[in-house]
């Protein structure tokens, strides 16, 4: 199949807005799913509520559009139920780690064998450009109009300090890194987790003096930092920037495996 094969054309185009950085994702999604070889019948894509959870609408592949913050736990029962299934989580900063952030934790921490792609706009871009649990201290948000007074989470940083197998970070601009890095997360065992930095321009953009999208992608890309250049960098240069590529690759069992040995000793145990 061509990555095309996978878009539902007949819902093109999308709804996001001009400037948006889901469509980029999307299509990186698409040519991942080519170079993993993905079939139509074999995947599914679980989703909650949020401008990047309607991503699902767009994929000729299964799908199951849950609840807003509850995209984790539905995934974790679908791939435990059929562990042959290549289950593809995306959530939005909102959706992933603000309202669902104790489910992330808890997938990240069992290791559930899922691929979550994570969207992080800096806001709830769906109701209205409301402050998340990632926007930026200091950020005009229409819940923060003097100013967001809170510390951000760093997603990455939050997987990988919950026990996440894979974790990685990329630009939505950069379709060819987002599609690399998606396709070594879903071949890594265990719970691959890929965020991917995506301007809000409609909200985030206009509350931050950003108007035109090309500003917010600037921005993104004066924060961002290679991971293989970062090592070259001080503390001091480091400070304040998001790294990218692929920041934690470690080999671990993953949750089903586990679960089915246990089962397996538990059966083993009940018939002697």
């Amino acid at each position: 199949m061509r990555y095309m094969d996978y878009i539902r054309q007949d819902k093109l185009p999308t709804y996001w807005c001009a400037g948006c950085g889901y469509g980029q994702v999307m299509h990186a999604m698409a040519r991942a799913f080519e170079k993993l070889d993905f079939s139509l019948e074999n995947t599914v894509i679980v989703s909650g509520i949020g401008c990047w959870g309607g991503v699902d609408a767009f994929f000729r592949v299964n799908a199951f559009h849950g609840t807003h913050g509850r995209a984790l736990p539905v995934a974790t029962g679908i791939k435990l139920a059929n562990p042959g299934l290549d289950v593809i989580v995306v959530m939005g900063d909102g959706d992933g780690v603000t309202i669902g952030g104790n489910h992330f934790i808890h997938a990240a921490r069992r290791n559930v064998d899922l691929t979550a792609i994570v969207c992080n706009n800096y806001n709830y871009g769906m109701t209205g450009g409301q402050y998340s649990s990632t926007t930026p201290p200091d950020s005009v948000t229409a819940t923060s109009r003097y100013g967001h007074i809170e510390e951000s989470f760093d997603i990455c940083q939050l997987a990988q300090a919950t026990g996440a197998s894979f974790v990685a970070r990329s630009l939505s601009e950069n379709v060819f890194q987002t599609m690399d890095l998606i396709v070594q997360g879903a071949r890594k065992k265990g719970f691959s987790m890929i965020e991917v930095l995506s301007p809000c321009p409609t909200y985030y953009g206009r509350n931050n003096a950003m108007k035109a999208p090309a500003e917010l992608y600037r921005q993104l890309k004066r924060l961002a930092v290679p991971i293989e250049a970062a090592d070259r960098m001080s503390q001091e240069q480091l400070m304040g920037k998001l790294l990218t590529g692929v920041l934690t690759n470690r080999e671990c069992v993953d949750y089903g495996t586990k679960y089915r040995e246990l089962l397996e000793k538990a059966q083993r145990g009940k018939e002697d």
